[in-house]
């Protein structure tokens, strides 16, 4: 009996993030945020975050972006998705209508969202496609083609724990909209790169030594034509825009202003464990 009352209510806490009270609150808040923003009325993107869906404040931070954007093109590819519930995707896909794409390499994890989005449809959207893949620079194109997505999308997002820089530099088949993408903190402001390994699997040669610095992934950003706007709390989920896209409500930010939270000092010191390894500038 515990362990059904345990899952009953396990379930009606993940519902309650989608029900009805749940969506108007969110699409009253959207619609608030685009009066608001159509006004010349902007707020500084850090204090819109909030959870929902996301591990952290995520969902807030791309409801006032979508709102100063417009939801023109709800799709979405979600690159390190896991199941696709605790996501920075599940939000927009469940009280928004979006539909898209979840790339995992873990096969228990895709079999789970599939049953949860089975289970959970949306009223008027389409169930999300999920596959199951390890993700490289060499095949990244091909399976986002497979999955049936190409030209411009509203969000990516990448989250792999290893070659995020790579394999965002490698995509060209869409254009997102908005780009969330892990950076490694730990690296400070140097503009340093791992370099690629295409059979990296986490955590490799040592659980610090992977990825690309905050500074590394701002370059390569604009080398994609996007800007900087925001990040998390803890500053390794930076957020990018389409240079472009509602530029006064969401102007350029450096690095150093989205990196301030206190915990980030012990990570830089991390920084030492790796200091002789192999890097390439960003």
């Amino acid at each position: 009996m515990k362990h059904w009352l345990k899952k009953h209510f396990s379930i009606l806490k993940v519902r309650n993030r989608f029900n009805a009270a749940t969506q108007v609150a969110q699409r009253t808040l959207y619609l608030n945020h685009r009066s608001a923003i159509a006004k010349g009325e902007y707020v500084a993107l850090k204090d819109t975050g909030f959870r929902a869906f996301s591990q952290f404040e995520e969902d807030g931070l791309l409801l006032y972006i979508f709102a100063a954007i417009g939801m023109t093109n709800k799709t979405f590819i979600e690159i390190g998705s896991d199941d696709g519930i605790n996501s920075n995707c599940a939000n927009l896909a469940l009280n928004f209508g979006w539909h898209g794409v979840f790339i995992d390499g873990n096969s228990k994890a895709i079999e789970r969202g599939n049953h949860f989005y089975g289970k959970y449809p949306h009223p008027w959207g389409s169930k999300p496609v999920f596959v199951c893949a390890k993700v490289q620079r060499e095949n990244i194109n091909q399976l986002v083609e497979k999955a049936g997505l190409e030209g411009e999308i509203g969000l990516l997002s990448v989250d792999i724990d290893g070659n995020d820089y790579w394999v965002w530099d490698a995509l060209e088949v869409v254009q997102p909209q908005v780009v969330v993408i892990e950076t490694h903190v730990e690296f400070g402001m140097r503009n340093i790169v791992v370099p690629y390994d295409k059979e990296y699997v986490y955590p490799g040669k040592h659980p610090v030594y992977h990825g690309a610095s905050p500074v590394a992934m701002v370059s390569l950003a604009r080398k994609k034509g996007y800007r900087l706007v925001g990040a998390n709390e803890l500053g390794f989920n930076f957020i990018f825009v389409k240079n472009g896209l509602a530029e006064e409500a969401l102007p350029e930010v450096s690095v150093e202003s989205v990196l301030t939270h206190f915990s980030l000092e012990e990570c830089y010191k991390r920084f030492d464990e790796v200091k002789d390894y192999e890097f390439i500038e960003g």
